[in-house]
């Protein structure tokens, strides 16, 4: 019998399931260090951080852990990089819901909607001058299962999508180009929308810092579906105010919840939301689906899919 221990939040408790085979038990992040010595499976089902430094050294029977998210950031410290457990994530899941905001953000920046709310909720008549994003060119960097779906997206808009990777190679079916992303300031400025889709990790900590905002064109926007440390944030706002990019739609932060003094609430040309592109309503059953899987395959001793490598922080495709 193989025991599962799902970490859930106080909010979000489930019914589990029945499978032969397994058998589960639910816990709070608050109980994990205490719970986790009876579990060889982890599920995370909730995104809270918490610092697991106490949890690990009590994981005598643990084998595989799996991540409710894409990123893997929140949970590999160093004991769980250089640790024995297998670990898989949650990629594929969230990927058209991701896109589906992408979409969104950027229609809905180029329309400047935004500001037609605000004028909306002042009751004030304006007409306003608004783009379009037929044949204008987007950057998504982060070729990875969210990136490509963001590129087959835009795409069907009718924006010409290029992407940006570890090394340089030829395009694809959702790539027109795929740049060396450690040239991203050479090429930055070719694009009216910079999508990030990167996973966080050492080489993508600050990748879009002041040298990259400033190569970008003075009307073009950023999106932010990453992490929020692969942006200087600091950077980023003097940006935003000198007008040397024209808006930013922002799902994360380098601080979360991003604090009330950040200027980037009162940014008319900024789109700001609480880490929610991926939280569509089907999520929960699309998470448990792909557990589901993965679990019959553990239990009969089958290779597991969206297995991480832990030395570079996201599934090798």
């Amino acid at each position: 019998m193989v025991n599962v221990l799902v970490v859930e939040s106080d909010s979000d408790r489930m019914s589990f399931p029945s499978i032969e085979g397994a058998h589960f038990r639910g816990c709070v992040i608050a109980e994990l260090a205490d719970a986790v010595s009876w579990a060889e499976v982890l599920l995370f089902r909730t995104f809270e951080t918490v610092d697991l430094q106490a949890v690990w050294p009590n994981a005598t029977n643990l084998r595989w852990i799996h991540a409710s998210s894409a990123g893997v950031d929140r949970l590999l410290d160093p004991a769980l990089r250089e640790g024995p457990w297998l670990l898989t994530n949650s990629g594929g899941i969230l990927d058209r819901a991701i896109a589906e905001y992408v979409a969104a953000g950027v229609l809905a920046s180029v329309k400047k909607l935004p500001q037609a709310i605000r004028r909306q909720r002042d009751r004030v008549w304006e007409h306003r001058g608004t783009s379009g994003i037929q044949g204008r060119r987007a950057l998504v960097v982060g070729p990875g299962s969210i990136g490509r779906e963001i590129g087959r997206v835009l795409g069907a808009l009718g924006m010409r999508v290029d992407a940006s990777a570890t090394s340089e190679r030829p395009g694809d079916a959702e790539f027109d180009r795929i740049l060396d992303v450690g040239q991203l300031s050479s090429y930055a400025g070719e694009y009216d929308v910079v999508v990030l889709a990167a996973p966080l990790t050492d080489s993508t900590r600050g990748l879009v810092d002041a040298e990259v905002l400033e190569a970008m064109r003075s009307y073009a926007g950023l999106v932010n579906i990453s992490r929020g440390p692969v942006v200087d944030e600091k950077a980023l706002c003097a940006a935003l105010a000198s007008g040397a990019i024209g808006w930013a739609v922002l799902d994360v932060f380098e601080v979360e919840p991003l604090p009330d003094t950040s200027p980037l609430w009162d940014m008319e040309n900024v789109i700001l939301t609480a880490h929610l592109a991926g939280d569509a309503d089907d999520f929960a059953e699309r998470l448990w689906q792909l557990f589901e899987g993965n679990l019959h395959r553990y239990l009969a001793g089958s290779s597991l899919v969206n297995v991480v490598d832990k030395q570079l922080g996201y599934v090798r495709r």
